[in-house]
């Protein structure tokens, strides 16, 4: 690997390389390492971010006595060993090979459990599935961002019935034939498009890392998140449009369109340029279709017969969630939230919208963030000494 520029962290913070992770050397930031003998908490990040989107949380963790680890998952930053081809292995990305990944770095460390697994946006699929299928190893679970439905249904009593095929879902015809035509994120992340559009931005890509991350943000102030009654067209188009696009739009053109003012952009404290720089020459040096490509085990559909395994089954150790209260990804599949609190997760001990952060929280209200976690995580560990 060429030399990579230093990465801008906190003192507590150190970065390094793991080697021989499930076919992967992985990029990991550390922090309450000094000492032997720490719990473990394992931090997941997700789309478009990096292990550094946990710089502000990770020193909180340590000083309460906790060994943090975050890595760059697979597809993403420095961590090295996977296919950036769009035609490559999409199997080494499906879920269950990515709790592989975890369970290799937790291994690696010498770990037999940690106590609490962390996952943020796309992360916190991960982590849910890390709950879900060793509760040995993975003792507690905070999802961020992302709710969790459970795992997906067999076919049920069905054997006296004819087959019937699947049938294709009809949302996507149905939002490209709204008055205004529309298509959703992630069935145009899975296009062979989507990469070149974002790496290869008009704008370039610092530029629309910062209009993506604030239209997402607490700092658009249309970002007013409320239920949906469906998953329907309809209902669909009321989600922004970086969840719901414009059809003939990309993504690098559709956050133009909200580009914040310099003057923002320079009175922005939770996401200074210096550090965003970071951000952007990672993914210049990268590309996203790394990233892309979770997406793509998602809507293919490919991968979802493995995970009817646990059809049935809930997240049974103690779990929590945490987002924004202007985060849209809380409703963006409707009723989703309120199933991961009724049937999804049997152990929730928690659940908070915290006000003045959108999708990234922890990056946005990072001390908030690092109070609930600390929280959840005492109060996992004296129910599992009851």
């Amino acid at each position: 690997m060429p030399t990579l520029p230093e990465i801008p962290l906190p003192s507590a913070i150190r970065s390094r390389f793991v080697d021989g992770i499930n076919g992967l050397r992985v990029h990991v930031l550390e922090a309450g390492f000094e000492t032997q003998g720490r719990p473990c908490v394992l931090l997941l990040h997700g789309f478009p971010e990096l292990s550094f989107s946990w710089r502000k949380v990770m020193p909180a963790l340590a000083a309460a006595g906790y060994h943090v680890i975050a890595p760059d998952q697979r597809g993403y930053g420095r961590t090295t060993g996977w296919d950036a081809d769009y035609d490559g292995d999409l199997n080494s990305f499906r879920l269950l090979n990515l709790v592989r990944d975890a369970l290799g770095l937790v291994s690696a460390f010498g770990y037999t459990s940690v106590d609490a697994v962390v996952g943020h946006d796309f992360g916190s699929s991960v982590a849910a599935w890390c709950a879900l299928v060793r509760p040995d190893v993975f003792r507690s679970v905070a999802l961020m961002s992302a709710p969790f439905a459970g795992p997906p249904a067999l076919p049920f009593n069905t054997a006296d019935g004819a087959l019937k095929p699947k049938p294709e879902d009809p949302v996507h015809h149905e939002l490209a034939a709204l008055p205004r035509p529309r298509k959703h994120y992630q069935w145009y992340y899975s296009t062979r498009e989507a990469n070149a559009d974002m790496h290869r931005a008009p704008q370039g890509v610092h530029d629309f890392l910062r209009a993506y991350y604030h239209h997402k943000s607490a700092d658009w102030k249309d970002n007013k998140p409320y239920p949906l009654k469906s998953w329907s067209a309809d209902e669909l188009a009321k989600l922004p449009t970086y969840y719901v696009m414009d059809l003939a739009s990309n993504m690098a053109e559709t956050v133009a369109k909200e580009m914040p003012s310099t003057q923002a952009i320079a009175a922005n404290q939770w996401l200074p340029d210096r550090e965003l720089s970071f951000y952007s020459g990672e993914y210049a040096r990268t590309g996203f279709q790394g990233g892309l490509q979770w997406y793509r085990c998602g809507t293919s559909g490919e991968f979802g017969a493995e995970l009817q395994t646990w059809s049935g089954r809930s997240i049974d150790v103690p779990s929590c969630f945490i987002s924004g209260k202007q985060d849209w990804g809380t409703y963006q599949r409707p009723g989703v939230f309120e199933t991961m609190q009724a049937r999804a997760c049997s152990r929730m001990i928690g659940c908070h919208l915290v006000d003045g952060a959108g999708h990234w929280v922890q990056q946005e209200q990072p001390a908030e963030v690092s109070r609930l976690l600390l929280q959840f995580i005492k109060q996992a560990r004296e129910l599992a000494v009851r």
